[in-house]
């Protein structure tokens, strides 16, 4: 039996296992009941969006019980990004809704990046930014009470569900990809990246994979009103059905036919690779070289940083504590920080708005530009990554190679390496051998544990994972050998 996952990240199941329909309506319910508590008066309103893999329509449909039978109403997007009800949220919250009497939040049916059998559900609000009230994941203490709710409504109703007088009513919005992708243009303006986002791609071919997932009308609309030259666009049906596994990893792009041979054999300048649900972005070179997504954040905060229209701050970027050393020197060049906090959008997105943060994100592919959306968007980081290789963008006249660019950027090795876990706190004695055996170090506890080396430009994280069945050990050095030898020595003395 898979184990569900509960997190800060939300909940994560295998559908007909531990993700079963009494599962997903409660967890719905759930969060229906939270907001409804904390909207007083008022009606609660939630923006539902679902990645589009195959097998969720029992997800849907349950999810759909749970938070119309908690009494709330329920504006349905269909096949949406993360990103995408993120902006819807934030638009029917600080645009299209009554906020005299509505309260509105979102949530997302996704896995993410997990394979086929898998789907969850993600919670998102719409609780204030220095752009407005744009949508972000619940912090960790709201993700923990919504959980005590889900948890204490087993085998009954625990107060979840109201009567037949307050029970919500479902309506359909599909115009998200057009307001998400029109939100981005503004803002590529509005922050001073450019006078006219639509030029930005004028010379630049792309190459996409969407993965059969909600992306792909996101992705082709952007790269359309951004005036791309050419767009191939691989694995764009709505089927739901992954060609390959679905994370955006340099073995799942380098099938044959895959995205980094069309890269090449169409002669394009960048690949971009999504995940399902299309908050990640994984991305390829010119010669078909997997750049990853390690880079992706580097990218887009160097994209950020150059803007001459953001104020005088010292501008500071929010990162999570497995997310390369790259971003430190990318601020550094521009006169900025970096703040790290556990791994989890929430926890990113929690100190990006308490610090009024450039930007933000995570080393799996995700930028978080605090004008578009307080979640991570592939779209954001498309664009970008266009930005800078642009003769309209930061090209200033001339196209940039993106292989030339990423070999501008301080290089490092990252490995990374998984165990199975039966439980979660099974992790806790490798966490506490780590912490005992680098005492003498620079020792972060904040999620399992990080080790910055005081003798080597490196690092050593091992943690939980909030999504999977697994403890994370990753490693960050100058080379390939150094990183794999911190992972083997981590591994001896978690050994014992």
């Amino acid at each position: 039996m898979s184990p569900l996952m509960l997190s800060v990240s939300g909940c994560r199941g295998v559908v007909g296992e531990s993700l079963t329909p009494e599962v997903v309506s409660r967890f719905a319910a759930a969060y229906g009941s939270w907001l409804r508590d904390r909207a007083g008066t008022k009606r609660v309103r939630v923006v539902l969006g679902r990645d589009g893999r195959a097998g969720c329509g029992m997800v849907h449909a349950a999810a759909t019980a749970g938070l119309l039978g908690s009494g709330c109403e329920i504006t349905d997007l269909g096949v949406a990004m993360t990103p995408t009800t993120a902006v819807m949220t934030d638009f029917y919250s600080a645009e299209g809704g009554n906020s005299t009497s509505e309260y509105v939040a979102g949530m997302v049916l996704t896995a993410s990046h997990n394979p086929q059998q898998w789907n969850g559900l993600k919670c998102l609000l719409a609780e204030g930014g220095e752009f407005g009230s744009a949508a972000c994941a619940p912090p960790a203490a709201s993700a923990e009470e919504i959980i005590a709710r889900f948890r204490a409504a087993a085998g009954g109703n625990a107060g979840l569900y109201t009567g037949w007088s307050e029970v919500g009513e479902r309506i359909e919005d599909h115009s998200g990809t057009e307001a998400h992708v029109d939100r981005l243009m503004r803002a590529l303006e509005e922050s001073g990246l450019t006078d006219m986002a639509s030029h930005l791609g004028h010379g630049v071919r792309v190459a996409v994979d969407s993965v059969n997932g909600s992306g792909s009308g996101g992705a082709r609309l952007l790269l359309e009103s951004l005036g791309c030259d050419e767009i191939l666009h691989l694995h764009a049906d709505d089927t739901g059905r992954f060609p390959h596994p679905p994370e955006p990893t340099k073995d799942n792009l380098s099938q044959p036919g895959g995205l980094r041979d069309a890269v090449v054999n169409a002669w394009c300048d960048v690949g971009f690779a999504q995940d399902p649900d299309a908050d990640r972005l994984a991305i390829v070179d010119e010669l078909g070289g997997y750049i990853g997504e390690e880079y992706t954040l580097a990218l887009g905060a160097m994209a950020l940083l150059s803007s001459s229209r953001e104020d005088d701050r010292s501008p500071v970027l929010v990162t999570n504590l497995s997310t390369s050393r790259m971003l430190d020197d990318v601020a550094a060049a521009f006169g900025g920080k970096v703040l790290r906090t556990p791994v989890g959008e929430a926890n990113v997105v929690e100190v990006m708005k308490r610090e009024k943060a450039l930007a933000g994100g995570e080393g799996n592919g995700g930028v978080i530009w605090p004008r578009v959306a307080y979640v991570r968007d592939s779209l954001t980081a498309m664009a970008l990554t266009i930005y800078l290789l642009s003769p309209h963008g930061a090209g200033k006249g001339a196209k940039r190679a993106l292989s030339r660019l990423v070999a501008s950027c301080p290089a490092y090795a990252i490995h990374k390496r998984k165990v199975d876990l039966a439980r979660r706190d099974d992790a806790s004695p490798a966490v506490a051998a780590i912490a005992a055996a680098y005492k003498d170090h620079r020792v972060d506890l904040q999620d399992g544990v990080r080790v910055d080396f005081r003798d080597k430009a490196a690092w050593l994280h091992v943690r939980a994972s909030n999504t999977e069945p697994i403890m994370r050990l990753i490693a960050e050095a100058p080379t390939d050998d150094a990183a794999a030898m911190i992972l083997d020595e981590a591994a001896r003395v978690i050994a014992g």
